[in-house]
Parts: structure tokens; sequence; C-alpha cells
């Protein structure tokens, strides 16, 4: 079966069962060589014992004594040989004509010092032999090879032992370890089987539904929280849109009625020509404003969608001014007003100038809409940015109404009846944002209202490069 077609419990028994075979077999291997080793060296300490006893009796008697010889018998454990240095043997436990156990290359080194084999094969002892040769003086000053050897047959009996038990024992223990760690895998992973059912619950009808918190404060309680988190921003985002859509819904009713109203009274055939050109007046209004208001909204769309485009060119300040002054110069002089301009001498930026010009006509819309007086603008230039205010001497905005200035549909009380659906503050922010600077309300210390937008000059905020969306990021309700 593929690897992801099993579940999450059986790929954790899986994992545990591969790490604990894995772990058995390092311990089977270190407990079979430690074993080994340890037979091994406690043959080696019997044969230099029976060794130094052989070259102490050469010492004491020579070859030809009786005691030499009395003290050869071993049988099946072992053997023992006096040899001489041609290879002779002088005496000997394996009995007449059996030769010596050394090769001539081993009988060489063992006249110069000592000399071990392993894995001899000797007749009469059971199983394979390991052997020590050393060189031992007679009384007489003769040089003779002393050889102690022992049979290897219960070492590797138990080394046998000890890996079938292995063999057997393993296999049992990896079967009980693979049900154990099920059933653990089982417990661990049932309060994410609580979240995925949980989470499988919710639906947008009903808000307010969360994810269980798991008991343990761990990485599962870690991660419901941030879930619910999760949850929590959708929620809010889904509300938002809901208050947007029904705002823009309300926004958009009534220019709507009142082109409709328009038009079916220009149908009406006792209408004169100047009542119809006043109809159709009035709906060319309507219709400009429901273009406005199309297109504020489009903006609004593309900036919560990250995809509000910025194309930046270098621009003096006091010409960017001026131009979009020009625009509103006339129906400054209308309404007894005037427009005024201050900008830093020299001063440059590097912005979208179509973006920015749009954003300070909503600022000068909205002071001549609903202020008062001079209208103001002003631009210089400090800390790395390009600092624009619009400012008029009207009444400025109402207590409180700072943190709700910028966000859509948001108008203060007494401004919902001047016209307008809201949206010019937070376009004037989304364009801000997008090009990584931001907009606020200044409270002046007089009267009126000062609206500051703050830009980088040199465009190296943080925002996508040449050629890609800036993401502006647009208060809501």
């Amino acid at each position: 079966m593929s690897p992801r077609r099993l579940s999450i419990r059986a790929r954790l028994t899986a994992a545990f069962v591969a790490a604990l075979a894995v772990v058995l077999a390092l311990a089977g291997l270190f407990v079979y060589l430690r074993t080994g080793s340890e037979l091994s060296g406690a043959i080696d300490d019997g044969l230099e014992v029976r060794a130094a006893d052989l070259a102490a009796l050469v010492a004491a008697g020579g070859p030809d004594s009786q005691e030499l010889t009395g003290t050869l018998f071993e049988g099946e454990e072992g053997f023992s040989e006096i040899l001489t240095t041609d290879g002779r043997v002088v005496a000997s436990t394996l009995g007449d004509g059996a030769g010596t156990a050394l090769d001539p290359a081993t009988l060489a080194q063992a006249t110069q010092g000592a000399a071990r084999l392993d894995g001899v094969e000797v007749p009469g002892l059971d199983g394979d032999a390991r052997i020590l040769a050393e060189p031992a003086n007679s009384p007489g000053g003769d040089t003779f090879v002393v050889v102690a050897g022992a049979s290897t047959g219960d070492r590797g009996e138990a080394l046998a032992g000890i890996a079938g038990a292995f063999l057997v024992g393993a296999p049992l223990a990896l079967a009980l370890a693979g049900m154990l760690g099920y059933l653990l895998a089982t417990r661990a992973l049932a309060p994410v089987e609580s979240l995925r059912r949980r989470a499988d619950a919710i639906t947008l009808e009903r808000s307010g539904e969360r994810l269980p918190l798991p008991e343990a404060e761990d990485e599962l309680h870690r991660l419901a929280e941030t879930l619910n988190a999760m949850l929590d921003r959708i929620e809010a985002s889904l509300e938002r849109e809901r208050v947007f859509v029904a705002d823009a819904s309300h926004e958009l009713r009534t220019p709507l009625a009142i082109l409709r109203a328009e038009l079916e009274l220009a149908r009406r055939p006792e209408r004169t020509p100047d009542e119809l050109r006043a109809a159709l007046a009035s709906a060319s209004e309507e219709v400009d404003r429901l273009s406005r208001l199309a297109e504020d909204l489009l903006v609004i769309a593309r900036a919560d969608q990250g995809r509000l485009p910025i194309k930046r060119e270098p621009v003096a300040l006091s010409e960017l001014l001026t131009r979009v002054s020009r625009r509103f110069a006339q129906r400054a002089r209308d309404a007894g007003r005037t427009i005024s301009i201050e900008a830093e001498p020299g001063a440059r930026a590097n912005v979208d100038v179509i973006r920015v010009e749009q954003a300070l006509g909503n600022l000068i819309d909205n002071a001549l809409r609903h202020g008062a007086g001079e209208v103001r603008l002003t631009a210089s230039r400090r800390d790395g940015l390009v600092r624009i205010e619009v400012s008029d001497g009207g009444p400025g905005f109402a207590a409180g109404f700072d943190a709700e200035a910028f966000e859509r549909f948001s108008r203060a009380d007494e401004g919902r009846t001047g016209g307008g659906a809201g949206l010019g503050l937070a376009i004037v922010k989304a364009i801000a944002d997008a090009h990584g600077g931001r907009a606020s309300v200044v409270r002046p210390d007089g009267t009126g209202a000062t609206v500051r937008v703050e830009l980088p000059l040199d465009g190296t905020a943080t925002e996508p490069h040449e050629g890609q969306s800036a993401r502006a990021s647009v208060p809501r309700r």
C-alpha cells in the first residue's frame, strides 16, 4: 500500500516499530560482540596461565622431565604441546603422530615472542581452537616453544544462543511494540480527531463556533488556538464583506431611485422642454455619481485583493499640487472660497502621479464639501518621506471620529447630508498604503480639519518591485 494511503496512526506505528527494530538490532549486535569479546578474553586469560605453567615446567626440568609430560593431558576442551624451534614435537596431548597445530610462520613468530591463532581446526577438539604459543628456555639454555590451545565450541554455542534469542524475541517484541504503539498513537491523535469532527461541523451559517482546545498545553493546543484565530479572522473578514455589500447596495439604491424617477417623469407627455432638460440634467448628475461610486468601489476592491497597481515616476511636488488645485479652482470660486498651495522649493518625489492626484482630489473635494474657508495644500520632505497635507477652516472632524475616518462608507453624522458615499478617505488610505506610506488625521491648534498623507520619497518602502501589484491594507467596518 502506498504510504500516502496510510493513516497518520498507521504511519506513526510503523515509524515506532521501525525505530524499535533499529534499536533492537543495534542492541543485539552490541550484546553479541560484547559477549564474544568477553568470552574470547576469558579464553585468552586461561591460555596465558597454562602457557606460563608450561614455560615454568620447561625452565624447571627440561622437556624430558616426567613432571612435564605428566601435566600435558587436556582432553576435548584443550591441548598442550612443547616444540623445538624447528617444529619437532617434544610432548603433546594430541597423541602420537598428530604433529603440531602450528604452521611454520606462526612457529617462527613464536620463537621470538607470543603468537596467537584463532579458528584453527585441531583433531580431537570440540570445535575450532584458539591457540597461544610462546618461547620457553630450558635449564640447559635451549629454546623451546610451548603451545596452549583451547576449544572455542562453548563460545560459539553461547553466541549462537544469543543470536537465536534475538531472532526469536525481537519479532515478538516488535509485534507487542506495534500494538502498543498503535494504541498510544490512537490515544495521542484523539484530540486531532476531535478537532477534525468539530471543523467538519463548522459552517458559515453558525457563527462563533470554534475548535475545542486540548487540555494539554502542547503543540495540538497551540494548533487549535492558531486555527481558532484564523477562524476569527475569516469570520471578521466575511462580516466586513457583508457590511461592505450592504453599504454599497445602500449607496447605489439612492442614485438609481432618483435616476429612475427622473426618467419616468421625462416620459410623461405633459412635460415642458425646460422640465425635460432639468430632468435629463438631474439624471446625468446621478449617472456621474454612479460612475464615481463604481470607480471608487473598484479601487477599494483592488486594494483588498492586493492588486492596486502603482506605477512610480518622478514629479515635482509644486507641479503636482498645482495640477490638482486647478481642477477645483472654478468650484472653489463658485463657493466663494480659495485654494492655496505651499510646496518646498525643488522638492520632488517618486510616486504614482495619477493615484496621488486621485487621493488629493478626494481630500480637496471633502474640504470643499464639508469644510469652510481657505483650502490649503502643503508639501514638504522629512526623514525620507514626502508629507502632503490638505487643510480647511471648517468645523473639522467630530470628536472621536478620527479612528473611523478612513473606514469605507464612514461619515460623521453631520456630514451624511452633504453628499458623497463615504469612500473618499478610504481610497486615500488605500493609495497611501499601496505606496508603503500612511494617511492620518491631524488635529490643528485652531479650528478646521487637516488630513496628512506621507509617502516614501524614493519608493523604497516595503512594496513589490516594478511591474508587480502593491498590496494595500484598507480599514473596513
